[in-house]
């Protein structure tokens, strides 16, 4: 058994403190509570009857209350592990080593985190993990022995081929599949312990490989060993119906049937199942099992107790149940298929009646009541008999009509949503759109009309199927998050160590919830984790350097920024930093020569970057451009020398042209500018049309190419252009070259709109 105090139960327990309610408290090792006959009232009602002589025991502000159903779910499933036993005595095999031993703790405490995430699923399916509050019983030693396991053979090296391909590969699911199916096939059990255990920490979900790992414990003499794997496996998915139903018969069968408590231990492990699971749509097989179980002990009450509660769960089945029940009803005496208390209140009850109808609303009542028979026993007059089973058979009928009725309600409006998800199970393969469509309008359908315990069951099963899709553990999350702040971590937590470790965007979100909360060095740790996780994510490094800023520690965010200028893979990522690290300093430090000497010590690494020299200008125009304008006509002029592209250098000579007739003060300077960007305009505009025409000069003869490539002629043609715009010179040729900017030019540079916002392009 597992004990409660073991490293297998760190993470259990924290989620939900609350006390148990008063149903999980009353448990005893020998009888399970029966559920009271106020649970035939319609789930959600407003208007729900109580059955005769009963109090209705959950009011409605409970009903709507997100943080209740939570905490009752998770009640519900993790009490499974907080017996107070000792730990079983570990067996002979030494223990594997350090490694080894730290990833099973690891395993532990975050492959098995408490309750909020559970995913119900069938057919080979999982569920998330189980919550605190009730206890399920463990056998007794002496009906339960582990026996020694026996040494195990030299690690054959077909084993540490295929475990370091898994190593190698964790997201290789058929590897994970070969490894699994040799150890099983070779009986190899601590190779086996160790694979299951490494595999169950990245694929919790895959009930059919917790049967299998249970399996080969109990194969091989391990039977308390194997318990607590089928524990670990349904704190893992309490939804799954699979397997709690194959943990119900690992009980049965090593039992003990001469023991007093066994009854007891089984009918708590059926409770169990059916608060885990028994509100999944598909937990039909769960529900029979136990009504299946309680019949052969004859314990008709009770079967009469479970039929009230199923009878108001919509399920896949329910028409199926009721006309069970009503055979049920119809098959036995009312004395035995109902409690002495409800019983003896329903023969009172219709005692009164039939002595109503025997006078007028007017009469008077003088016919004296005939006097009944003590507790169950009997009437004397066996006419009379008949007829008070027969009135007590169609009564405790016509109670169950209303409630089926209602659900079958419930039903109808589900349906289709459930006809539509054909895979219920996880698998590492995709979904359909069609089914990742079928789940959002599911859920949405369900948050707006179903009650608060449905709506995270639901949640629970989806993120069975789509449990690496981010965006349904982003979606469960956000729902919790205004009703249970543990709830929302929970499902924080599982999605970012277990599924998805290496989806950046929920981690993001993650962080910023325990910043809200006020979890600073949470909110690091999770951020530190994910960039050693996925190195050189640039969103991931800039969310750890705003959260420093805005907890003030600017020598840390500094820190940061030149740190990942350092690490950087290439050039471009490193002027990328260094174009954050300007900013911070001028914005946030006031440091404007401390920004200028990080972006022209960027320049002097990286001439290419068309970036690093416009933020450099956005620095020089922060200030006073009249007594800049020498630093600015640098910035200018060290861009036009740069390697940059053509069409980006004319881009600045535009800019360039612009500023001085904006702000230059001199007329010579801005004439060679012009002259300069007209070169440039030329040399683009003879490229562009060579390539158009597929002109290549390197076929050419050597004449024809000298010719063309004389720089005297070039600096003729120069020149006649220069004087037919000089001739004009009354600032019309600026209108002309520059009028389209804001339509056309600058179009084609978005990437440098930026800039825009100190000079918009002029006019048209």
């Amino acid at each position: 058994m597992l004990d409660a105090e073991s490293a297998t139960m760190e993470s259990n327990g924290n989620a939900f403190p609350p006390e148990p309610p008063a149903e999980a408290a009353g448990w005893s090792l020998d009888q399970a509570p029966p559920q009271p006959p106020a649970d035939v009232a319609p789930e959600g009602s407003d208007s729900s009857q109580d059955y005769p002589g009963q109090e209705q025991q959950m009011n409605s502000s409970e009903l709507g209350s997100v943080e209740k159903a939570v905490e009752q779910f998770q009640l519900a499933n993790a009490s499974l592990f907080q017996e107070e036993h000792p730990p079983p005595p570990p067996p002979p095999p030494p223990p594997p080593p350090a490694e080894e031993a730290d990833q099973a703790v690891e395993y532990a405490s975050e492959a098995q985190p408490g309750a909020y995430v559970q995913d119900g699923s069938q057919d080979g399916t999982e569920a998330p993990q189980l919550e605190d509050g009730m206890e399920l019983e463990e056998p007794s030693r002496e009906g339960t022995q582990e026996s020694s396991v026996p040494a195990e053979p030299t690690i054959p090296s077909e084993f540490e081929r295929l475990f370091k391909i898994c190593e190698d590969s964790p997201e290789d699911f058929n590897a994970w599949v070969a490894l699994l199916q040799y150890v099983e096939q070779e009986n190899l059990l601590l190779p086996a312990r160790k694979s299951f255990d490494v595999f169950f920490l990245r694929y919790p979900y895959c009930y059919g490989y917790w049967k299998k790992y249970a399996d080969l414990e109990k194969k091989n003499g391990n039977i308390q060993v194997a318990e607590e794997v089928y524990r670990r496996g349904l704190q893992a998915i309490p939804l799954s119906v699979d397997l709690w139903l194959h943990y119900l018969t690992f009980i049965k069968e090593n039992s003990d049937p001469d023991d007093p408590e066994t009854e007891g231990r089984i009918r708590a492990s059926y409770e169990h199942a059916v608060l885990a699971a028994g509100t999944d749509f598909r937990s039909d097989r769960l529900w029979e099992s136990y009504i299946t179980w309680e019949t052969e002990q004859q314990k008709l009450a009770h079967v009469t107790t479970i039929y009230d509660r199923i009878l108001g769960i919509p399920t896949q089945l329910y028409s199926q149940h009721f006309q069970r029940f009503k055979d049920h009803v119809q098959g036995n005496h009312p004395k035995y298929f109902l409690s002495e208390e409800e019983f003896v209140h329903l023969r009172l009850e219709l005692s009164k009646s039939s002595l109503s109808g025997m006078v007028g609303e007017d009469e008077e009542a003088n016919i004296p009541q005939e006097e009944l028979p003590p507790g169950t026993e009997d009437l004397a007059d066996p006419a009379k008999r008949v007829t008070e089973i027969e009135n007590m058979r169609h009564k405790v009928i016509e109670v169950r009509q209303e409630v089926f009725n209602h659900n079958e309600h419930e039903v109808s409006k589900r349906w289709a949503f459930e006809e539509g998800i054909k895979r219920p199970y996880f698998h590492v393969k995709a979904l359909e759109k069609t089914q990742l469509n079928n789940w959002k309008e599911y859920l949405d359908f369900e948050v707006e009309n179903g009650t608060p315990e449905r709506v995270v069951v639901l949640f629970e099963r989806c993120l069975i199927a789509c449990a690496l899709y981010e965006e349904f553990w982003i979606k469960y999350a956000k729902y919790l998050e205004g009703f249970s702040t543990d709830g929302a971590r929970h499902v924080y937590k599982k999605a970012c160590t277990i599924h998805l470790p290496k989806k950046p965007s929920i981690h993001l979100l993650w962080a910023a919830f325990e910043e809200q909360q006020g979890n600073v060095e949470e909110a690091r740790r999770i951020l530190k984790s994910l960039e050693e996780t996925i190195p050189s994510l640039a969103m991931v490094r800039l969310r750890r350097v705003s959260l420093e800023r805005r907890r003030g520690n600017l020598e840390e965010a500094e820190a940061l920024l030149k740190e990942a200028m350092e690490l950087a893979n290439n050039t471009t990522e490193s002027s990328f930093y260094a174009v954050k690290l300007a900013r911070h300093m001028v914005k946030v430090q006031r440091s404007l020569a401390k920004a200028k000497k990080v972006l022209l010590d960027a320049i002097e690494k990286d001439q290419t970057s068309s970036r690093l020299y416009l933020n450099l200008l956005e620095l020089e125009f922060a200030g006073d451009v009249t007594q800049n304008e020498t630093e600015i006509l640098a910035c200018f002029d060290r861009a036009l020398m740069s390697p940059l592209p053509l069409e980006t250098r004319i881009v600045f000579s535009q800019r360039k042209v612009e500023f001085l007739e904006d702000f230059g003060s001199d007329i010579n300077v801005l004439v060679a500018a012009y002259e300069e960007q007209q070169r440039l305009q030329k040399e683009s505009d003879s490229l562009k049309r060579k390539a158009e025409n597929g002109y290549d000069s390197s076929q050419e003869p050597d004449a024809k190419r000298q010719r063309l490539d004389d720089p005297s002629a070039v600096a003729a043609n120069a020149m006649t252009d220069m004087q037919a715009n000089n001739s004009a010179y009354n600032y019309n040729w600026y209108q002309q070259q520059y009028g389209g900017w804001g339509q056309n030019s600058w179009g084609q540079y978005n990437q440098y709109g930026q800039y825009n916002q100190y000079y918009p392009p002029p006019p048209t």
